[in-house]
């Protein structure tokens, strides 16, 4: 029996809901990241984009365990002399809740070209609604 190598051209790909309220932050991000990838579908092939849609919603409440809302930090640098700038997570909840769930993808996603790629089909938004009713996408528990 020959192996078995998904192609672009028939990869059907499938919406997924996540609701991220009360859920850790680890564990829906890697629900979120196998699904992109597609490692739940038995046609996964690491060279082809075979993953479905997630949309994560209540990004704002999601779990944090420990002391991480008060102890970590996310970097960022704008490239210049003293450009680097730090915030806390409970700042980036406030501000920017669907930021903690894409950069915690983001980073279980492989680092090659594919993975820009399969970061275009995760949709995370803060509150209960979403703009994508319209694919009727699927409800997943985590």
């Amino acid at each position: 029996m020959k192996t078995f190598l998904a192609k672009k051209e028939t990869v059907q790909p499938k919406w997924y809901l996540i609701d991220a309220a009360g859920v850790p932050l680890g564990r829906l991000a890697v629900k979120a990241a196998n699904i992109i990838r597609g490692r739940h579908k038995a046609t996964y092939t690491p060279t082809v984009d075979t993953g479905d849609y997630v949309i994560v919603i209540n990004a704002a409440k999601v779990a944090l365990t420990g002391k991480k809302e008060e102890q970590n930090e996310y970097m960022f640098f704008s490239g210049f002399v003293g450009g680097e700038s730090r915030r806390k997570v409970s700042l980036m909840r406030e501000r920017h809740p669907e930021f903690i769930i894409e950069h915690a993808v983001k980073g279980m996603l492989p680092k090659n070209r594919i993975a820009a790629k399969m970061l275009t089909k995760l949709r995370v938004f803060g509150g209960e609604t979403h703009t994508h009713e319209a694919n009727n996408p699927v409800k997943v528990t985590v």
